[in-house]
């Protein structure tokens, strides 16, 4: 299996007799769902619903390893720290971490023993390793960015900004990064509300142009009018957070989606349960 070093990454030890349900209580994750062999994503939401830190969360002995972007790990330990109150839990970043991701083996065969599944991409076989356990890198950062950008798996920083995100449009709510059955956590009700009114008009589709993708961050457009922008891409495929309504009318007029210059196909990653709207929004709207 082709394997990389993640050097942008970072992880927070939450550890303790109480780390299970003090994490339980502000996740968007249900941590009862995590096996000891995966890694499921999730986010600390702000009260308004927007995501302030996404993750990966695993379990160690005695708690949780919570995996994030090291330039944002410091804020997302004082954010917890914040939260903890009483609660008889540890917080520890380790920033020197060492995080490994390796892809290809649906059946598993090659895997390593202490690797954990990366639950976003289901059955396509993608494991991440820890520190003494990651081995030597044998495909470049480029190639991985592909295989993730080709499974439509949006990352913030690289996809979409902190504070500026729900759940629904990075499709946590598809890939089990919230929990709908769970309790209360901060930023719950207006995730609830989203996916009961069926409410979410923004979300991370997979992009293919008819020439090679601009960079992030170039406005997505409908007749001269932003509906969304580019994520992370390599070559002619890519990620694109956009109104789907928008999208939609879109397709039915004939009407190109552009970002920058470059005409764009979008389409819904293959294990995602949701669809464009019946109803099409105008693009004069």
């Amino acid at each position: 299996m082709p394997s990389v070093h993640l050097p942008d990454r970072a992880c927070i030890l939450v550890t303790g007799d109480e780390a299970e349900s003090f994490l339980q209580n502000i996740l968007t994750l249900d941590l009862g769902t995590v096996q000891v062999d995966e890694a499921r994503p999730g986010a600390l939401l702000t009260p308004q619903g927007k995501i302030l830190f996404d993750f990966l969360a695993s379990r160690v002995e005695g708690g949780f390893r919570l995996e994030c972007r090291a330039e944002v790990a410091a804020d997302f330990s004082r954010r917890l720290t914040m939260y903890r109150l009483r609660a008889k839990v540890q917080i520890q970043v380790r920033d020197e971490s060492v995080v490994g991701v390796s892809w290809g083996d649906e059946l598993g065969s090659s895997r390593a023993d202490s690797s954990v599944i990366d639950h976003r991409f289901g059955d396509a076989g993608v494991y991440r390793t820890y520190d003494g356990a990651v081995g030597e890198a044998s495909a470049s950062l480029e190639a991985w960015t592909a295989y993730r950008v080709g499974h439509g798996v949006a990352e913030s920083g690289a996809d979409y900004e902190l504070g500026d995100a729900f759940p629904h449009d990075v499709l946590l709510d598809q890939n089990g990064g919230v929990g709908f059955k769970k309790g209360c956590y901060v930023g719950q009700e207006v995730v609830s509300r989203m996916q009961h009114r069926g409410t979410a008009r923004r979300r991370i589709l997979i992009a293919q142009g008819n020439g090679a993708l601009p960079a992030a961050g170039t406005v997505v457009t409908v007749d001269g009018r932003s509906v969304g922008q580019m994520g992370s891409s390599a070559g002619q495929h890519g990620l694109a957070l956009v109104r789907i309504d928008k999208v939609k009318g879109a397709l039915d007029s004939g009407v190109p989606v552009l970002a920058g210059e470059t005409g764009l196909q979008l389409t819904i990653p293959s294990w995602a349960s949701f669809g464009f709207p019946e109803a099409a929004a105008s693009t004069q709207d």
